[in-house]
């Protein structure tokens, strides 16, 4: 029987009106509607016509995390006074609860894009329903590209709705063609913010690690909550270990301890979403219980102020989840739980002035997730570089080059970014393009059972407990009667299904197996020993085992899962299995390199015929006589890392290179640009035939620059000819001496006695530039600057006569220099001259 009064008390009832108006004028609509108003369970049931008496349509609910699949879906038939499988069911990957009368089906994001691969129309769905889409994970973004295709192309009466627990609607309006944004208003009471932050500073967080001191901090002040306040907590924690730690700390408090998050039992699930009258409850979540879903009798949260989003490593191949400081926004969906169904507090373990500085949103997992499944799925769909795709935002272009280059070495499309017959094979297993290559190589080498057994170890990583060591992670997993091993059972049944060769007895040992197929799935790391406990993998990144892993003898890895701490320079191995030489051959065999191999390295040229994968050198001996053309490009190779330095610059070549410098800036063309870059480019041209005989550093050493560099001048013009008269080495100057001019500023510089400037009243010139004179003593001391001789002796003479003439007596000091003969001497030595 239809549970009517609990209908009729979802605040979202008020905004069906709107809703279905503009579904029926527009075909689309964004609905806002706070967290518990009855966005994900009374809409589809109105929009179905299970309720209110609306023509029957089919609605499909996109979640985007399987535990909010399942509970959406029980949710809908609880209020329908049904069982799930009836009217409303639900499909998650691995399971499947709908029957032949199922009208309202929720699913997650992933089995849509599945879903719609498989079936662009989507037939006999006339709505659907993307939920919680203001978190904006990769799949439900997708998923939402998709369908604004299909509604645009092909199916134009698809009804289209995104549903948001956020008021921030306007880019998802946008892509749905302006559509109407419909707000629903939540019952909200009254939340008390109460800063909670450790009384000593702890670390903050980097890759999956968590301060110990917070997440003992975080169990004090749930213990506070408890005391202080009534009703059930409600927890916030970055992820599965956090929450064991801290559950492990509240043994003892008059509560009943519940973790909520995605890899928790179906029972324990059930039990924290139906509440509990009889005893008080302390729930632990990760932000899945943000706004997916509804937990009752919560008056108190706790939030840890942290969160966890991917990030990958595009340089390195190595991608996880890491772990940051949760958004304003998370902030606030967080404390709203506290409220909604009495006044309620929320204990924020972070200082006040801290939330000031947090992000606003979280970040769109397309800017920072790794895009390698997201690739496939658009070169699937006929987009290969997305760009036709509606999207609230783009993918980077840089991840999307990392993605397609995994997709090209994995077969999956082909050279114009097309997907291949294998890539749409791929696309279709659920697994990301890495494990499906797994999947599908390592069922012909090892059998299928036994590649699957060891893919679905790896799509969802083993608990720590489990150990480093893959091959035991997997007998550990096989005998296990936790959680984990019965997801991972489930897992290794749908890969067998999928695979024709699932029934092929496995072949070779059972450890050799698992690291074939760990190695098939990350070529790039695969990892040779160089030290104890140390390893490089073939990207070219360090790898280090733990202190007591039992994998720290082995020659070879294959690394299943790595983290790079922040400022570390290498990785560190969180699994990984044992492989051979012949292994590490063969995964990661495009990544081979065979041949002769000059370069500049260490200041000198290296010669030698090598060997390697990737980064990891497999032979290597020295080249006695390498190719020529090897050679020169290696010291041109030098020649740019070091510059033209590495030649032989006299005092006489390097002002020649001035010169030229200050023609080319003056002048221009016919006079050469002689900067680094340029000369490195004109090589052939002023370097030759000097590189091409030289073998080695010490050969260049010996080239003599200032020769060389004269090849550059423009003697086909004969401007040549002209170079000392336009930048002359040197200036006469009335005294009779010839100055040296220094080229290496913006003006010329001539630095000369005073005394033999006397009766030189305009300023010289180089190529129509005043030089800058620096006006010296006697003793050779810098006495003045200037541009403009005329206006110094007219002014700035008297002052300096002043200061220096009793200073030195000895040289002449005249109050006209102007008519005054220019010397080098003292008063006395023209007296006798």
């Amino acid at each position: 029987m239809i549970r009517t009064d609990a209908l009729d008390r979802l605040p979202v009832r008020s905004a069906l009106p709107a809703l279905e108006r503009a579904l029926d004028e527009r075909g689309a609509a964004v609905l806002c509607a706070p967290p518990g108003t009855g966005k994900t369970t009374l809409v589809p049931l109105v929009l179905a016509g299970l309720t209110g008496g609306g023509p029957v349509r089919r609605v499909l609910v996109a979640e985007p995390r399987r535990i909010a699949a399942r509970a959406a879906a029980r949710r809908m038939a609880w209020l329908l006074g049904e069982r799930t499988g009836g009217r409303v069911g639900f499909t998650v990957r691995g399971e499947r609860v709908v029957g032949p009368d199922t009208v309202v089906e929720v699913v997650t994001t992933g089995v849509l894009l599945q879903r719609l691969q498989r079936d662009q129309e989507l037939a006999g769905a006339d709505v659907v329903i993307t939920d919680e889409c203001h978190e904006r994970h990769l799949d439900a973004d997708t998923a939402a590209a998709f369908l604004l295709d299909v509604r645009a192309t092909i199916r134009p009466d698809l009804r289209l709705v995104a549903a948001s627990a956020t008021t921030d609607a306007a880019g998802w309006a946008r892509l749905l063609g302006d559509a109407p944004v419909v707000e629903a208003q939540g019952v909200s009471h009254p939340v008390e913010v109460v800063w909670a932050p450790p009384a000593r500073p702890v670390r903050p967080p980097h890759g999956m690690r968590v301060d110990p001191a917070l997440l003992t901090h975080v169990a004090s002040v749930v213990r506070r909550a408890l005391a202080e306040r009534d009703g059930d907590v409600l927890c916030f924690l970055p992820g599965v270990g956090e929450i064991a730690r801290v559950a492990g700390q509240l043994s003892g408090v008059d509560a009943e301890v519940l973790p909520v998050h995605g890899r928790a039992p179906a029972a324990v699930q059930d039990a924290v979403l139906a509440g509990s009258s009889d005893r008080r409850r302390v729930v632990l979540a990760t932000s899945v219980a943000e706004s997916s879903l509804t937990v009752p009798g919560v008056r108190v949260v706790v939030d840890s102020g942290l969160a966890r989003e991917p990030r990958t490593d595009h340089a390195r191949g190595l991608g996880a989840l890491t772990t940051v400081r949760a958004s304003r926004a998370a902030g606030r969906q967080r404390a709203g739980r506290a409220g909604r169904e009495a006044p309620g507090a929320v204990y924020r373990c972070w200082e006040e002035a801290e939330d000031g500085r947090l992000a606003a949103f979280p970040s769109p997992e397309i800017k920072v997730a790794d895009l390698a499944a997201f690739a496939l799925q658009a070169a699937c769909w006929g987009e290969p570089d997305a760009s036709g795709l509606a999207l609230l935002d783009p993918p980077p272009e840089g991840a999307m080059g990392a993605a397609r280059e995994v997709l090209t070495a994995v077969g999956a499309v082909d050279a114009t970014g097309r997907a291949t017959d294998r890539g749409v094979r791929m696309s279709r297993l659920g697994l990301h393009p890495r494990l499906a290559r797994a999947l599908l190589d390592g069922a012909e080498e090892v059998g299928g059972r036994r590649a699957a057994e060891v893919v679905a170890l790896l799509s969802e990583e083993p608990p720590r407990e489990y150990g480093d060591d893959l091959a035991h992670a997997l007998r550990t997993a096989r005998r296990g009667a936790d959680g984990y091993a019965a997801r991972w059972r489930q897992e290794v049944r749908r890969l067998s299904r999928s695979l024709s060769s699932s029934g092929e007895a496995a072949a070779g040992p059972e450890d050799a197996a698992v690291g074939l197929v760990a190695a098939l799935a990350f070529p790039e790391r695969v990892a040779r020993a160089r030290g104890e406990g140390a390893f490089l993998m073939v990207s070219g990144t360090g790898a280090e085992l733990g202190d007591g892993s039992r994998l720290r003898s082995a020659p070879w890895l294959a690394v299943a899962v790595a983290d790079r701490p922040a400022h570390a320079a290498s990785a560190r191995v969180r699994l990984a299995a044992v492989v051979d030489e012949g292994t590490a051959r063969l995964a990661a065999g495009h990544l081979r390199f065979s041949g002769e191999e000059v370069h500049w390295a260490d200041g000198d040229v290296v010669a030698r015929s090598v060997e390697r994968l990737g980064a990891v050198d497999l032979s290597v001996r020295a080249l006695r006589r390498p190719a020529p053309e090897l050679v020169r490009a290696a010291l041109l190779e030098g020649l740019r890392r070091e510059g033209p330095g590495l030649l032989r610059w006299t005092r006489d070549s390097e002002q020649l290179r001035l010169r030229l410098a200050f023609l080319h800036r003056v002048l221009g063309d016919p006079w050469p640009d002689v900067s680094d870059g340029a000369l490195l480019d004109r090589a052939d041209e002023w370097l030759e035939p000097e590189l091409s005989r030289a073998g080695r550093r010490s050969d260049l050493a010996r080239i003599d620059a200032g020769q060389a560099v004269r090849r550059l001048l423009p003697w086909a013009t004969g401007d040549a000819a002209r170079l000392d008269e336009l930048a002359p080495e040197r200036i006469e100057v009335p005294s009779g001496s010839r100055i040296r001019v220094e080229y290496g500023g913006e003006q010329p510089v001539l630095a000369v006695k005073l005394q033999e400037l006397f009766g030189l009243s305009e300023t010289p010139r180089v190529a129509g530039v005043p030089v800058l004179v620096h006006l010296l003593s006697p003793a050779g001391r810098p006495a003045a600057v200037t541009a403009d001789l005329a206006s110094f002796w007219r002014e700035g003479y008297k002052g300096v006569r002043a200061e220096l003439r009793g200073r030195y007596p000895k040289h002449p000091w005249p109050e006209d220099p102007t008519t005054m003969e220019a010397t080098r001497f003292t008063s006395a030595r023209l007296r006798r001259d």
